[in-house]
This record gives structure tokens, sequence and C-alpha cells, in this order.
């Protein structure tokens, strides 16, 4: 096995925000697992460290049955690092042998299309050996190379915030609801030519990702039902009501959700409890890893399909939650997302928590707000009682920045779904 360079020939990639974290944990811990939809760019970036390492991908049939029949004879060479990991989930136990033998940091670095925690087989999680990233794809911001990034969104969990924190540009969310975050579906120099990669990641899901992940009787049944879930972008989580749609026993939905999150494409938000005692909504909300994605499968191709919809403030927060998942990944330790509801139907479209800080967001299409529309985050502040951690509330809309009361903002969501390509 040759030591590779990764840096050489790779200067037209993007670099990604998550780059300085995954260079940090090497420095920190002994094994580093970062995994991530297929085709958010695991690779590239493991490729883009400077530092030399042996590579190897289990992509590779002669690698994967080597790894399967004597996957101590893999790890004999350190620095290494290790792509599409879960196809052989039996490696770990043997990585964590070579650990426990000599702990050094950064030896192994894991990729994988695939969350290992969440999957059924593998029963070593490396605790206390091991960091776990999520790389997700590309957010507008990240893709357009934004100096400040998602600066802006931790300048709400300030005390001072000022509306010159926050930028003031217009937007343009259908398109980036229609591109998504997957480099070759933003790059794609036409909606056919977009829409075609789209049918092609789906079908290399079916046939190959899933089959990895577990045994799937029906592929046009689990087909059947990411159509019905795309449907849902934003809604709570009703998996009876799915089932009965996708015409499938809810258990089995049940089990296709879990694989779709395993496989990272998708994220069930939980819910904020303000009081445990109060009568609050136990359901997560659906949404995609990827809008462009999520979109595509909920057969909107075009700027035409989305502006006959009904549902359109769901595809915004759809599109507006692919910064927020970037906001999250940035730092998974202190960094929460939720959402909030109660039993009345008041609620909060997202909740964000950092180091014990909130900030409570609510999505508005419309140019227009008026503090009616900020209702859902003064129940949630008084839902908190003497509980004092929220910071302040947002409501972001497609108009200009205005207060609407004290810690409470109607601020433009233009920036973070800008008009740039």
């Amino acid at each position: 096995m040759s030591r590779i360079n990764f840096n050489h020939g790779m200067n037209d990639f993007k670099i990604r925000w998550l780059t300085e974290q995954l260079q940090a944990a090497l420095r920190a811990l002994p094994v580093v697992v970062l995994t991530g939809a297929r085709q958010t760019g695991k690779t590239t970036l493991v490729r883009s460290l400077p530092d030399p390492r042996g590579y190897l991908s289990l992509d590779d049939l002669g690698v994967l049955g080597q790894a399967q029949a004597d996957p101590d004879s893999l790890l004999l060479e350190r620095p290494l690092a290790l792509d599409e990991v879960q196809r052989a989930p039996e490696l770990l136990l043997s990585l964590k042998r070579q650990v426990d033998r000599q702990r050094r940091p950064g030896d192994f670095l894991l990729t994988g299309s695939a969350n290992l925690l969440l999957m059924s087989q593998v029963a070593e999680s490396l605790a206390g050996r091991a960091v776990y990233l999520e790389l997700p794809p590309f957010c507008p911001t990240e893709w357009l190379e934004r100096p400040e990034g998602l600066a802006p969104l931790d300048r709400l969990f300030e005390p001072d915030f000022k509306p010159s924190d926050w930028p003031e540009e217009s937007g343009d969310w259908p398109d980036w609801l229609l591109r998504g975050g997957f480099a070759p579906a933003v790059t794609a120099a036409s909606e056919e030519g977009r829409n075609f990669w789209f049918a092609g990641y789906v079908q290399t899901y079916l046939e190959r990702d899933l089959r990895q992940l577990s045994a799937v009787s029906s592929l046009p049944d689990f087909q059947r039902l990411m159509a019905l879930a795309a449907h849902r972008v934003g809604r709570l989580l009703n998996q009876s009501e799915l089932a009965r749609d996708a015409a499938l026993p809810q258990p089995t939905v049940h089990r296709h959700l879990n694989l779709l999150e395993t496989g990272c494409l998708i994220a069930r938000l939980p819910p904020y409890a303000t009081n445990p005692a109060t009568g609050l909504v136990k359901s997560r909300k659906l949404y995609w890893s990827d809008c462009g994605l999520a979109a595509w499968l909920a057969g909107i191709r075009s700027r035409r399909d989305l502006s006959g919809r009904m549902d359109q403030g769901f595809w915004l927060e759809q599109a507006v939650f692919q910064s927020l998942q970037a906001w999250r990944a940035l730092d998974s330790t202190s960094r929460r997302l939720y959402f909030w509801r109660d039993r009345s139907g008041r609620e909060v479209d997202f909740i964000l928590e950092k180091n014990g800080v909130l900030v409570a967001l609510e999505i508005k299409a419309a140019s227009q707000v008026t503090p009616a529309d900020a209702a859902g985050i003064k129940a949630f502040q008084q839902g908190l009682g003497a509980d004092q951690r929220l910071r302040r509330g947002a409501v972001l809309h497609g108009g200009a920045a205005r207060p609407l009361g004290e810690n409470l903002w109607a601020l433009p969501w233009g920036w973070l779904l800008p008009k740039a390509l």
C-alpha cells in the first residue's frame, strides 16, 4: 500500500468548512469517523488534507474481501484512511484492538455513507477512541465561499446583537431548493441535466447503498415511501399515516425511515421540551439532508412545479434547514437543533441551541411580517417560564430588518439563499 500526499493535484476543489474541525479531531483521538450521504465530498475532503497517509477504499472488492476475511492485515500501516467503512462493520472490532495496542492521535481516518452509530450491524462504537463528524451537503454560503460563512447565525446568540450584524441582500430560495447541495447538481448546466443526475443518484442509492445496509424486499415500495416522505418536509412525522398512504405495514415504514436516516438522507428533528409536564407534541419533524433531492423526489423539478404548490412555506423551511444543519455540524458537541409546538398548534419552526443558550427562528416566505407572525416565539418564551435561556427570537422573511419587540426581530433570509448562480 503506497503512502499518498492527498494534497497533490487538488487545487480546484472547494475548501469545506469542516476541514479545520477534522484536523483538530485528528490531533485529539486515534480514530476519526467522517460520515455523510454519498456525494457530499467525504473522499475529496480526506484527500485534501496536507499530511500523507495510506488510503484504502472498501468499494474495491479486493479490499472489501480482505476486510471481511482478515481485517487485522489492513490496519498494519499508520496513518491510514479507510473509505466506505460501513461495507465491513466487522472491521471496527479489529480497529479497536489495534488502537488499544498502540494509541496515537490521527492514526485512523474512516469515512462512511452511513451513520455507523445507527447501524444495527455495528457492535463496536469505539467509545473513548473515536470522534464522529458529519459532512452535510453544501449549503449556499459554503458553496459560494463566503468568508463569514454562517457567522450571522452565531451573532444572534450575542447579548449585543444589532441589525447591522445580519446581512441584507435579496434572495432566490427556489433556485437553491432545486439545486440542493450535491456538487454535480449545483453545477448542472440545465434543469434536464440536474434531473437526470438526481434520478441516477436515487437509483444508485436503491440498488447499491441501500442493499449494503439491509435486505429490502421491494425497491419500488421503498422508492414510493421516499417520495411520500419528501412530500412531508417540515411536518410532524406520523408513521401510521405514512404507512396508510404507502400501503405498507407500519413496522416496515418504521424500518425504512430508519434506513434513510442511517444513510444520512433524512433528519428527524426532535421537539424542544420547555416543560415535560405541559401538553407538548412529542413527534419529530422530517427534513431531508439535501433540499434538491427532496424536491426532486416530491416531483418539484422546476420553478413552475413549485409555483403551483400550496405548501411553499414548508419548502422554504427545507431550504433554510440546509444551512442550519451545516451550522450544527461545525460544532456538534455544543450545537443542537429542535423545533417547538404545543397541542394547541402554537409553534416555532427552529430552536437553535448553542452552549445552553437558545435562539428561536420562524420562517416566512412573505416580504411583510407583523408582530402576530412572532406569536409562536412569544408562546415559547412564555413556556420557558423562569428559564431565561432564550436569548433572541427572529422571524426570517423576504423583507427588510426591523424590530418586532424586545429581543425580537424581523430579519431577511436572503443572504442564506442568495441570488448568486
